[in-house]
Protein backbone atom coordinates (compact mmCIF):
# COMPACT_ATOMS: atom_id res chain seq x y z
CA UNK A 1 0.00 0.00 0.00
CA UNK A 2 1.06 3.56 -0.62
CA UNK A 3 -0.54 6.91 -0.04
CA UNK A 4 -3.13 6.63 -2.82
CA UNK A 5 -3.54 2.95 -3.74
CA UNK A 6 -4.75 -0.27 -2.08
CA UNK A 7 -6.18 1.02 1.23
CA UNK A 8 -4.13 4.20 1.59
CA UNK A 9 -5.68 7.39 2.98
CA UNK A 10 -6.06 8.95 -0.50
CA UNK A 11 -7.31 5.77 -2.19
CA UNK A 12 -10.93 5.04 -3.04
CA UNK A 13 -10.73 1.93 -0.82
CA UNK A 14 -9.30 3.60 2.28
CA UNK A 15 -10.15 1.87 5.54
CA UNK A 16 -9.91 4.97 7.71
CA UNK A 17 -11.47 8.38 7.38
CA UNK A 18 -10.46 12.00 7.73
CA UNK A 19 -11.94 13.56 10.88
CA UNK A 20 -13.41 16.64 9.24
CA UNK A 21 -16.96 17.98 9.48
CA UNK A 22 -17.63 17.99 5.72
CA UNK A 23 -17.06 15.14 3.27
CA UNK A 24 -13.90 15.37 1.22
CA UNK A 25 -13.96 15.05 -2.58
CA UNK A 26 -13.97 11.43 -3.68
CA UNK A 27 -10.72 11.92 -5.59
CA UNK A 28 -7.79 13.66 -3.94
CA UNK A 29 -4.52 14.17 -5.81
CA UNK A 30 -1.34 14.91 -3.88
CA UNK A 31 1.92 16.27 -5.30
CA UNK A 32 5.12 16.52 -3.29
CA UNK A 33 8.85 16.97 -3.89
CA UNK A 34 10.58 13.60 -4.05
CA UNK A 35 13.77 14.97 -2.41
CA UNK A 36 15.83 12.23 -4.03
CA UNK A 37 17.97 12.33 -7.14
CA UNK A 38 16.22 10.38 -9.88
CA UNK A 39 17.61 9.46 -13.29
CA UNK A 40 16.10 7.92 -16.42
CA UNK A 41 17.95 5.68 -18.85
CA UNK A 42 16.78 5.04 -22.43
CA UNK A 43 18.56 3.19 -25.24
CA UNK A 44 21.66 2.99 -23.05
CA UNK A 45 21.82 6.76 -22.45
CA UNK A 46 20.92 8.96 -19.50
CA UNK A 47 18.11 11.22 -20.73
CA UNK A 48 16.95 12.84 -17.48
CA UNK A 49 18.70 13.61 -14.19
CA UNK A 50 17.18 15.73 -11.43
CA UNK A 51 17.06 16.38 -7.70
CA UNK A 52 13.88 18.41 -8.26
CA UNK A 53 11.41 15.63 -9.13
CA UNK A 54 7.77 15.99 -8.08
CA UNK A 55 5.83 12.83 -7.21
CA UNK A 56 2.12 12.72 -8.06
CA UNK A 57 -0.11 10.46 -5.98
CA UNK A 58 -3.39 9.73 -7.73
CA UNK A 59 -6.17 7.42 -6.45
CA UNK A 60 -5.77 3.85 -7.66
CA UNK A 61 -2.33 4.39 -9.20
CA UNK A 62 1.24 4.02 -8.16
CA UNK A 63 3.08 7.34 -7.71
CA UNK A 64 4.41 8.95 -10.90
CA UNK A 65 7.60 11.04 -11.12
CA UNK A 66 7.53 14.38 -12.97
CA UNK A 67 10.82 15.91 -14.12
CA UNK A 68 11.51 19.61 -14.77
CA UNK A 69 11.95 20.09 -18.49
CA UNK A 70 15.43 21.58 -18.11
CA UNK A 71 16.63 18.34 -16.49
CA UNK A 72 15.92 16.40 -19.69
CA UNK A 73 18.64 16.11 -22.33
CA UNK A 74 17.99 18.45 -25.26
CA UNK A 75 16.50 16.69 -28.28
CA UNK A 76 15.07 13.85 -26.21
CA UNK A 77 11.41 14.90 -26.54
CA UNK A 78 9.66 15.13 -29.90
CA UNK A 79 6.01 16.33 -29.86
CA UNK A 80 3.58 13.54 -30.73
CA UNK A 81 0.27 14.04 -32.53
CA UNK A 82 -1.50 12.01 -29.85
CA UNK A 83 -3.29 13.89 -27.06
CA UNK A 84 -5.51 12.75 -24.20
CA UNK A 85 -7.66 14.20 -21.45
CA UNK A 86 -6.89 13.63 -17.78
CA UNK A 87 -10.06 13.60 -15.69
CA UNK A 88 -8.63 15.98 -13.08
CA UNK A 89 -5.70 17.77 -14.72
CA UNK A 90 -6.98 18.48 -18.22
CA UNK A 91 -5.48 18.16 -21.72
CA UNK A 92 -2.35 16.05 -21.97
CA UNK A 93 0.32 16.33 -24.64
CA UNK A 94 2.41 13.28 -25.50
CA UNK A 95 5.98 12.94 -26.73
CA UNK A 96 8.08 10.52 -28.68
CA UNK A 97 11.28 9.91 -26.72
CA UNK A 98 14.51 9.82 -28.72
CA UNK A 99 18.05 8.72 -27.90
CA UNK A 100 20.38 8.45 -30.86
CA UNK A 101 18.46 6.82 -33.70
CA UNK A 102 16.11 4.99 -31.32
CA UNK A 103 12.59 6.37 -30.84
CA UNK A 104 9.64 5.33 -28.71
CA UNK A 105 6.22 6.83 -29.39
CA UNK A 106 3.93 7.95 -26.57
CA UNK A 107 6.73 7.44 -24.06
CA UNK A 108 6.37 10.72 -22.13
CA UNK A 109 3.66 13.25 -21.40
CA UNK A 110 3.00 16.73 -20.04
CA UNK A 111 -0.17 18.45 -18.88
CA UNK A 112 -0.90 21.26 -21.34
CA UNK A 113 -3.47 23.38 -19.47
CA UNK A 114 -3.15 22.71 -15.78
CA UNK A 115 -5.68 24.24 -13.40
CA UNK A 116 -4.20 26.86 -11.08
CA UNK A 117 -4.35 24.56 -8.05
CA UNK A 118 -1.98 22.08 -9.77
CA UNK A 119 0.87 24.50 -10.42
CA UNK A 120 3.43 22.09 -8.91
CA UNK A 121 3.29 20.10 -12.16
CA UNK A 122 3.62 23.09 -14.48
CA UNK A 123 6.31 22.56 -17.12
CA UNK A 124 7.10 19.04 -15.90
CA UNK A 125 7.32 15.84 -17.91
CA UNK A 126 6.66 12.24 -16.88
CA UNK A 127 8.10 9.19 -18.63
CA UNK A 128 6.12 5.99 -19.25
CA UNK A 129 7.85 3.55 -16.92
CA UNK A 130 7.83 0.44 -19.17
CA UNK A 131 8.99 2.42 -22.21
CA UNK A 132 12.31 3.33 -20.57
CA UNK A 133 15.33 1.11 -19.98
CA UNK A 134 15.25 1.86 -16.27
CA UNK A 135 14.78 4.45 -13.53
CA UNK A 136 17.40 5.02 -10.84
CA UNK A 137 17.61 6.73 -7.48
CA UNK A 138 21.27 7.69 -7.29
CA UNK A 139 23.02 4.54 -8.61
CA UNK A 140 20.37 1.98 -7.62
CA UNK A 141 17.70 0.85 -10.00
CA UNK A 142 14.09 1.26 -8.90
CA UNK A 143 11.89 -1.56 -10.18
CA UNK A 144 8.13 -1.54 -10.61
CA UNK A 145 7.27 2.11 -10.06
CA UNK A 146 8.53 5.21 -8.30
CA UNK A 147 9.14 4.37 -4.65
CA UNK A 148 6.33 5.50 -2.37
CA UNK A 149 7.72 7.04 0.82
CA UNK A 150 4.49 6.17 2.61
CA UNK A 151 4.87 2.46 2.02
CA UNK A 152 6.50 0.92 5.10
CA UNK A 153 7.42 -2.60 6.14
CA UNK A 154 8.26 -3.65 9.70
CA UNK A 155 9.28 -7.20 10.67
CA UNK A 156 9.05 -8.48 14.23
CA UNK A 157 10.04 -11.73 15.92
CA UNK A 158 7.29 -13.31 18.00
CA UNK A 159 6.76 -16.36 20.20
CA UNK A 160 3.06 -16.66 19.37
CA UNK A 161 1.84 -20.11 18.37
CA UNK A 162 1.00 -20.41 14.68
CA UNK A 163 -0.43 -23.57 13.13
CA UNK A 164 -1.44 -24.26 9.54
CA UNK A 165 -3.74 -27.12 8.53
CA UNK A 166 -5.01 -28.45 5.24
CA UNK A 167 -7.73 -31.04 5.65
CA UNK A 168 -6.47 -33.49 8.28
CA UNK A 169 -2.82 -32.56 7.76
CA UNK A 170 -0.77 -30.31 10.02
CA UNK A 171 1.31 -28.33 7.55
CA UNK A 172 3.13 -25.99 9.92
CA UNK A 173 3.53 -25.65 13.67
CA UNK A 174 5.72 -22.83 14.97
CA UNK A 175 6.29 -20.75 18.08
CA UNK A 176 8.86 -18.56 16.38
CA UNK A 177 7.26 -17.04 13.29
CA UNK A 178 8.15 -13.61 11.99
CA UNK A 179 5.30 -11.18 11.53
CA UNK A 180 5.53 -8.71 8.66
CA UNK A 181 3.55 -5.49 8.93
CA UNK A 182 3.14 -3.76 5.57
CA UNK A 183 1.32 -0.47 5.17
CA UNK A 184 -2.39 -1.03 4.63
CA UNK A 185 -2.26 -4.82 4.76
CA UNK A 186 -3.12 -7.26 7.51
CA UNK A 187 -0.09 -8.82 9.24
CA UNK A 188 1.58 -11.65 7.34
CA UNK A 189 3.13 -14.51 9.29
CA UNK A 190 6.33 -16.11 7.98
CA UNK A 191 7.34 -19.55 9.24
CA UNK A 192 10.85 -21.11 9.30
CA UNK A 193 11.14 -24.17 7.07
CA UNK A 194 12.18 -26.32 10.03
CA UNK A 195 8.66 -25.83 11.40
CA UNK A 196 6.95 -26.88 8.17
CA UNK A 197 6.10 -30.38 6.93
CA UNK A 198 7.83 -30.03 3.57
CA UNK A 199 5.98 -33.03 2.11
CA UNK A 200 2.74 -31.05 2.38
CA UNK A 201 3.84 -28.16 0.16
CA UNK A 202 4.48 -28.48 -3.57
CA UNK A 203 6.50 -25.85 -5.47
CA UNK A 204 4.70 -24.54 -8.56
CA UNK A 205 5.80 -22.62 -11.61
CA UNK A 206 5.32 -18.90 -11.85
CA UNK A 207 6.73 -16.04 -9.82
CA UNK A 208 5.63 -12.52 -9.00
CA UNK A 209 7.54 -9.56 -7.68
CA UNK A 210 6.92 -6.91 -5.12
CA UNK A 211 8.77 -3.59 -5.57
CA UNK A 212 9.46 -3.61 -1.83
CA UNK A 213 10.27 -7.27 -1.12
CA UNK A 214 11.57 -8.91 -4.29
CA UNK A 215 10.66 -12.07 -6.21
CA UNK A 216 8.12 -14.48 -4.73
CA UNK A 217 7.76 -18.21 -5.43
CA UNK A 218 4.59 -20.17 -4.70
CA UNK A 219 3.38 -23.54 -3.37
CA UNK A 220 0.26 -25.63 -3.69
CA UNK A 221 -1.02 -27.35 -0.56
CA UNK A 222 -3.26 -30.28 -1.44
CA UNK A 223 -5.97 -28.91 -3.70
CA UNK A 224 -5.33 -25.34 -2.58
CA UNK A 225 -3.53 -23.55 -5.42
CA UNK A 226 -0.82 -21.07 -4.54
CA UNK A 227 -1.75 -21.32 -0.89
CA UNK A 228 1.72 -20.32 0.31
CA UNK A 229 4.58 -18.20 -0.90
CA UNK A 230 8.22 -17.50 -0.17
CA UNK A 231 10.81 -14.86 -1.03
CA UNK A 232 13.90 -17.08 -1.48
CA UNK A 233 16.19 -14.06 -1.70
CA UNK A 234 14.24 -11.13 -0.32
CA UNK A 235 15.74 -7.73 -0.98
CA UNK A 236 18.19 -6.37 1.56
CA UNK A 237 15.65 -4.15 3.28
CA UNK A 238 13.52 -7.18 4.25
CA UNK A 239 16.17 -9.92 4.22
CA UNK A 240 14.84 -11.41 7.48
CA UNK A 241 12.01 -13.15 5.61
CA UNK A 242 14.31 -14.78 3.03
CA UNK A 243 13.48 -18.49 2.70
CA UNK A 244 10.55 -18.36 5.16
CA UNK A 245 7.04 -19.31 4.06
CA UNK A 246 3.76 -17.48 4.53
CA UNK A 247 0.28 -18.94 4.11
CA UNK A 248 -2.99 -17.63 2.66
CA UNK A 249 -5.65 -17.82 5.40
CA UNK A 250 -8.44 -17.99 2.81
CA UNK A 251 -6.93 -21.11 1.19
CA UNK A 252 -5.72 -23.12 4.20
CA UNK A 253 -6.62 -22.95 7.89
CA UNK A 254 -4.22 -20.70 9.78
CA UNK A 255 -4.54 -20.47 13.57
CA UNK A 256 -2.72 -17.94 15.72
CA UNK A 257 -2.82 -18.73 19.44
CA UNK A 258 -5.84 -20.92 18.73
CA UNK A 259 -7.79 -18.27 16.80
CA UNK A 260 -8.39 -18.91 13.11
CA UNK A 261 -7.23 -16.08 10.86
CA UNK A 262 -9.46 -14.81 8.08
CA UNK A 263 -8.57 -12.93 4.94
CA UNK A 264 -9.47 -9.31 5.57
CA UNK A 265 -11.41 -7.33 2.93
CA UNK A 266 -9.31 -5.38 0.46
CA UNK A 267 -6.13 -7.39 1.03
CA UNK A 268 -5.78 -8.83 -2.45
CA UNK A 269 -2.88 -7.23 -4.30
CA UNK A 270 -4.09 -5.53 -7.48
CA UNK A 271 -1.57 -6.40 -10.19
CA UNK A 272 -1.61 -3.08 -12.03
CA UNK A 273 2.09 -2.43 -11.64
CA UNK A 274 3.49 -1.11 -14.91
CA UNK A 275 6.66 -3.19 -14.77
CA UNK A 276 4.86 -6.49 -14.15
CA UNK A 277 6.13 -8.10 -17.37
CA UNK A 278 9.83 -7.67 -16.67
CA UNK A 279 11.71 -10.94 -16.53
CA UNK A 280 12.90 -12.49 -13.28
CA UNK A 281 16.51 -11.94 -14.37
CA UNK A 282 15.93 -8.24 -14.96
CA UNK A 283 14.25 -7.77 -11.60
CA UNK A 284 16.96 -9.69 -9.76
CA UNK A 285 19.55 -7.42 -11.35
CA UNK A 286 17.74 -4.22 -10.46
CA UNK A 287 20.90 -2.52 -9.18
CA UNK A 288 23.01 -3.66 -12.10
CA UNK A 289 22.35 -3.24 -15.81
CA UNK A 290 19.26 -1.45 -17.09
CA UNK A 291 16.55 -3.32 -18.94
CA UNK A 292 17.82 -4.50 -22.31
CA UNK A 293 16.17 -3.39 -25.51
CA UNK A 294 13.57 -5.86 -26.71
CA UNK A 295 12.41 -6.94 -23.25
CA UNK A 296 8.81 -8.08 -23.13
CA UNK A 297 7.30 -4.92 -21.71
CA UNK A 298 4.11 -3.16 -22.71
CA UNK A 299 3.22 0.48 -22.39
CA UNK A 300 0.37 1.60 -20.18
CA UNK A 301 -0.47 5.31 -20.57
CA UNK A 302 -0.98 6.88 -17.17
CA UNK A 303 -2.32 10.31 -18.05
Amino acid sequence: MGLSWQQGPLSLGRVGRFLVPDPLPERLLYAEPLRRRMRVRFNGAWIADSEDVVLLHEPGRYPVAYFPQDSIVAGTLEPDTFTSQHRDLGPTSWFTVRAGEHRKQRAAWQFAQLPAHARELQGRVAFAWPAMDAFFEEDERIVGHAADAYHRIDIRQTSRHLQVRSGDHLVADSKRPLVLFESGFAPRWYVPRADIEEAQIKPVEGQTFCPYKGIASYYDIGDARRAAWCYPNAWTEVARISGLISFEPDKVRVHLDGVQLKQEPGQTVVEHGIDRSLTVEEIAGRAASPVTEGSDITETPWA
